[in-house]
C-alpha cells in the first residue's frame, strides 16, 4: 500500500508508526517541574449558579440564569466567544411560523425521517419553538456585524456584570449530599488552585475528539462529559461520528481548508431537512482502496460508486439545494447552481483526507443523559447544553445546516433559567475539607511525579489507534476489541503516570485522560450497537435493525467502577424512569 493511500484510509496526522512506543517506553522520561506546587494560591468562589464554557451554549446560560435572578459565576478554557467550535459556525438556524410553509408537527416529522428514528422529539421541537427568539437577542447584541464574536458576547454580560473567568482549566465536579455542589480546577494565568462552590452548575463545555487536525475542535476534549461521567453521570451517543474530512493538500491546516467560515459575518440559514455527512465518503476510500473525492455534500462520490454503505432514505438521496440562504448564512450570495456543486462550507471539490474531525459525534447526539426537555442530567442539580448535552436534537445524522448554533443558543437559555429556578430552593453547601484537599491532590499529582509520559506522547498515541478509518468509522468486531485493548492500556498503565513540568501541561494532562476514556466509550457503544444507522457503519452489520436497535445507548460508571451500558428506546425525554435491557459490554 502507498503512503498517500494509507494515509487517505487512515485519517489526517496519524499513523501506526506510534503505537511502536508501546512497548519501548519511548517517551518515559524525568519530569522537571518549572513551578513550585507549594507555592500556588488557592481561591475558593461561591455562587448560585456556575456556567463552565462560554460558547453560544454558555452566553445564554449566564445570561437567562442572571435574568432569572441567580448570582451567576462563568468560567471558560478558552475565551468569550472565541474557543472550542464558535467561531467557525456561521450559519444559524431560524424558524418563523409566519413564514415557513410547514408546520412545527411537518418539521419534527421530517427530521425524524432523516434521523431514522433516533432523534428526541422534544427537542426537535424546542429547537424550531424557540430558535427566532434566540436570534433576535443576538441580532440586539451586534452578533450579525462581525465574523468575530467576542464583541457581540461581551455586551450581554457586561451590561449585567456577569463575572467572567477566562483561560481556567476546570478539572472536576464536585458532588455531595447525591447532588453538584460545585467544581474545581486551575487558572493558567494567575497560577492558582480554584474551588466553586454553586447550587447549581451548567456544563457547556461543547463536544470534543482526539485532537484531530484539519478541523478545529483541537481544544475540545470531551471535559464536560468526562467529569460527569466521574461523579456518577449518564453519558450517551458515543458511537456516531462526524464525518468532516480535511483537504487533500495540506490536510493538517485547519485554516487552509476552512478559512472562509472563520472570515464570514454569520447568517441565518433555512429550515431545509438533509441527510449529510454521514459516512459514505469512508465507505467508499475503503471500498476502492483510493482518496476520496469530495461531490455535492450528502451525494458522496457519484462518478466511483460502490454498492453498500450506510442507508440514506430515499426522498433525501437526491435533493433540490433550493434558493434560501446558502451555507455560512444570509451574508453570503449564493452562486449559479452548476458553480456550487462542491463540498461542506469552505471545502471544494477535489482530494479529501478523513479522520480530521475524529473522536467527535455528531452534534447535540452525545453528552450528559437529560432526564426531561430542561436540560437537566441524571445528577441533581447539573445541567447541559449545546454539544455538552446529549439531547439528540437532530439524531444521529445532520439534519439541518445552522440548527447546532441555534440549538446550543436554545438549550443554554433553557438550562440557564431552570437551574436559576433549582438553585432559588437550595441552600449553600460548603464542601468538607477533606474533599477539597483530595481533589487539590489529584489536580496536581501530574506536576508532582518524578517521571512519567508526556501528554503529546499519549495523544499521539491514542490518534493511531482511534483515527484510521477501519476503526472509527467502517467498524468491525475484531479491529474494535483491537483497539479497546490498546485503550485500557492508556487508561490502566500510562494515563496514571502523566508527567507535567507546568500549567499548560498539566491542562494537557488532564485533556489527555479525558480522550482515553471518550475513546473507551466510542469503541464500547460501538460495539455494543450491531447494526448500521446514520452515522454508526457496521461492515459487520450493514442493516438496520429495527427489531432490537430502536434505542439509544447510555453509559455509566457502575458501582465497581466499570464502564456499564445499557439500551434506552428512541424518543422518551424521562430517561431515568424508561432505561431497560440492561447490557454490560
Amino acid at each position: 500500500m502507498s503512503r498517500r493511500k494509507f494515509i487517505t484510509l487512515a485519517g489526517a496526522g496519524a499513523g501506526f508508526a506510534a503505537m511502536a512506543g508501546f512497548g519501548m517506553n519511548l517517551d518515559w522520561a524525568l519530569n522537571k517541574p518549572e513551578i513550585d506546587t507549594d507555592a500556588l494560591g488557592i481561591n475558593k468562589i461561591s455562587t448560585d449558579v456556575l456556567v463552565v464554557g462560554s460558547g453560544m451554549a454558555g452566553l445564554f446560560a449566564a445570561v437567562k440564569a442572571h435574568d432569572a435572578g441567580a448570582n451567576v459565576m462563568m468560567v471558560s478554557k478558552g475565551r468569550l466567544g472565541a474557543s472550542g467550535q464558535t467561531p467557525f459556525a456561521k450559519g444559524i438556524f431560524a424558524y418563523d411560523k409566519d413564514k415557513e410553509e410547514i408546520s412545527i408537527d411537518e418539521f419534527v416529522a421530517k427530521v425524524s425521517r432523516s434521523a431514522l428514528g433516533t432523534n428526541n422529539q422534544a427537542y426537535t421541537r424546542q429547537l424550531a419553538e424557540h430558535s427566532l427568539a434566540r436570534v433576535n437577542e443576538l441580532r440586539e447584541w451586534g452578533f450579525f456585524e462581525s465574523s468575530l464574536y467576542n464583541k457581540s458576547f461581551s455586551k450581554p454580560i457586561e451590561e449585567r456584570n456577569i463575572p467572567l473567568q477566562e483561560r481556567v482549566t476546570i478539572t472536576h465536579l464536585i458532588k455531595e449530599d447525591e447532588r453538584v455542589v460545585g467544581a474545581a480546577g486551575f487558572s493558567i494565568d494567575e497560577q492558582k488552585v480554584l474551588f466553586y462552590e454553586a447550587k447549581s452548575v451548567i456544563l457547556c463545555t461543547g463536544a470534543g475528539g482526539f485532537k484531530p487536525n484539519g478541523f478545529p475542535i483541537c481544544d475540545l476534549t470531551h471535559d464536560g462529559t468526562i467529569m460527569a461521567y466521574d461523579i456518577g453521570a449518564k453519558v450517551t451517543g458515543k458511537e456516531w461520528n462526524d464525518g468532516h474530512p480535511s483537504r487533500g493538500e495540506n490536510p493538517a491546516a485547519c485554516y487552509d481548508g476552512w478559512g472562509d467560515m472563520f472570515e464570514q459575518k454569520p447568517g441565518t440559514t433555512g429550515i431545509e431537512v438533509r441527510h449529510d455527512l454521514g459516512v459514505d465518503m469512508n465507505y467508499m476510500a475503503y471500498m476502492n482502496g483510493g482518496a476520496a473525492q469530495m461531490g455535492p455534500p450528502g451525494m458522496g462520490n457519484q462518478d466511483n460508486k460502490v454498492k453498500g454503505g450506510p442507508f440514506t432514505p430515499e426522498e433525501f438521496t437526491k435533493r433540490d439545494r433550493g434558493d434560501g440562504p446558502p451555507p455560512g448564512g444570509e451574508n453570503r450570495k449564493r452562486p449559479p447552481r452548476k458553480e456550487r456543486e462542491d463540498g461542506p462550507p469552505g471545502m471544494g471539490r477535489g482530494t479529501v483526507v478523513g479522520g480530521s474531525s475524529a473522536g467527535m459525534s455528531i452534534h447535540k447526539a452525545e453528552g450528559l443523559v437529560p432526564i426531561n426537555d430542561k436540560c437537566e442530567s441524571t445528577i441533581k442539580g447539573l445541567y447541559a447544553a449545546g454539544d455538552a448535552l446529549g439531547s439528540y436534537m437532530a439524531g444521529g445524522i445532520y439534519t439541518q445546516i445552522g440548527s447546532s448554533l441555534s440549538g446550543s443558543a436554545v438549550q443554554g437559555a433553557i438550562a440557564g433559567e431552570t437551574a436559576a429556578n433549582y438553585s432559588k430552593n437550595v441552600k449553600s453547601h460548603s464542601i468538607s475539607t477533606s474533599k477539597l484537599n483530595s481533589i487539590e491532590e489529584e489536580i496536581l499529582a501530574p506536576l508532582k511525579r518524578e517521571a512519567g509520559y508526556s501528554p503529546a506522547w499519549v495523544t499521539q498515541t491514542l490518534q493511531s489507534i482511534m483515527i484510521p478509518n477501519f476503526i472509527i468509522y467502517i467498524k468491525k468486531e475484531n479491529l474494535m476489541r483491537a483497539a479497546l485493548a490498546y485503550v485500557e492500556e492508556l487508561r490502566d498503565h500510562h494515563v496514571p503516570h502523566l508527567r507535567a513540568s507546568n500549567l499548560h501541561e498539566l491542562r494537557l494532562a488532564h485533556e489527555t485522560k479525558n480522550m482515553v476514556i471518550s475513546a473507551e466509550m466510542k469503541l464500547r457503544a460501538s460495539l455494543m450497537r450491531k447494526e448500521s444507522r446514520c452515522s454508526h457503519y457496521r461492515l459487520d452489520y450493514p442493516e438496520m435493525d429495527n427489531e432490537n436497535w430502536q434505542a439509544w445507548i447510555n453509559i455509566f460508571r457502575g458501582k465497581d467502577g466499570t464502564m456499564q451500558l445499557e439500551k434506552q428506546p428512541f424518543d422518551t425525554v424521562n430517561q431515568i424512569n424508561s432505561v431497560r435491557n440492561k447490557e454490560t459490554v
